[in-house]
């Protein structure tokens, strides 16, 4: 049998037979809880680190949290607790940003959490080359995404700063960045509450929290980006459907061509500004 610990609300102990810990997760509301089920036995090295993880899960931190993990773009990231968790829909993006590097270019992922989208991007056009092997940077405001994203990061030799968006990049960069990712947060401050809990009780606020219209974050970078990036280099950052038009806008003001790329199977909508090449 299995002891595990209930929801936070109140301390509950509720055994479950070994065999059914899918059920134990569908009680607890989990969707796909049996996908859950194998994936948190595969994980276990014992029947008590299974009741650990399936109570933490149970309780409701997310299950990438959980597993310690996240599958992303075809790899394995490490993921901490406290950390975003990186969505699937925002492969779309990576492969946007794939198509459009070259083999040593030097790439800046803001925002970057894990360091997911930046070392998928590094360890795909690395294959295709891996004499010229891109320069990846990273930089994120949150001390335990960048701890976590150090490791991920260092796997493919990128390097992590932490700090408020491009404050602790080093100057030695600015108008070389040939690809820029911005995963940044562009949730509406009163729609957080509508999320659902896992992200809205487990995540940091200020991953998903884009100030009262979504964008306050994303105008910073757009703000910026012109003197980081390379001429013909490229921002790429997600966006949800309605603010596309709006993002657009924002993108073409500060001087930058702007192309929306949408993905209706995930659901993701990518903004793609470039500097002109001839400035």
């Amino acid at each position: 049998m299995v002891t595990l610990l209930g929801r936070p609300e109140g301390t509950v102990f509720v055994t479950v037979p070994p065999d059914d810990v899918g059920g134990a997760l569908r009680a607890a509301g989990c969707v796909f809880a049996e996908e859950e089920a194998a994936l948190l036995v595969a994980e276990a090295s014992s029947p008590e680190q299974l009741a650990q993880l399936v109570s933490r899960r149970v309780a409701g931190l997310p299950l990438e949290q959980v597993l310690g993990w996240v599958e992303f773009h075809g790899s394995r990231f490490l993921l901490d607790p406290d950390v975003f968790v990186p969505r699937v829909r925002t492969e779309f993006l990576v492969d946007q940003a794939i198509a459009r590097t070259r083999p040593g270019a030097i790439v800046l992922d803001l925002c970057c959490g894990a360091g997911a989208l930046g070392a998928a991007v590094a360890t795909s056009v690395n294959a295709l080359d891996d004499a010229r092997r891109i320069d990846l940077h990273a930089a994120d405001i949150e001390h335990p995404a960048v701890l976590c994203a150090r490791r991920n990061v260092a796997a493919v030799g990128g390097t992590v700063y932490e700090g408020d968006l491009f404050e602790p990049v080093p100057p030695s960069l600015r108008g070389r960045v040939e690809i820029l990712l911005a995963n940044v947060p562009y949730v509406p401050s009163d729609a957080i509450a509508l999320l659902p809990p896992e992200a809205r009780d487990h995540e940091p606020r200020v991953t998903l929290d884009g100030g009262v219209d979504g964008l306050e974050v994303l105008r910073r970078v757009v703000d910026a980006a012109p003197e980081w990036l390379a001429p013909g280099g490229h921002l790429f950052f997600e966006i949800s459907e309605r603010q596309a038009s709006r993002a657009e806008e924002i993108v073409h003001e500060r001087g930058l061509e702007a192309v929306v790329a949408r993905d209706d199977e995930v659901d993701a909508t990518v903004i793609i500004g470039t500097r002109p090449a001839g400035e």
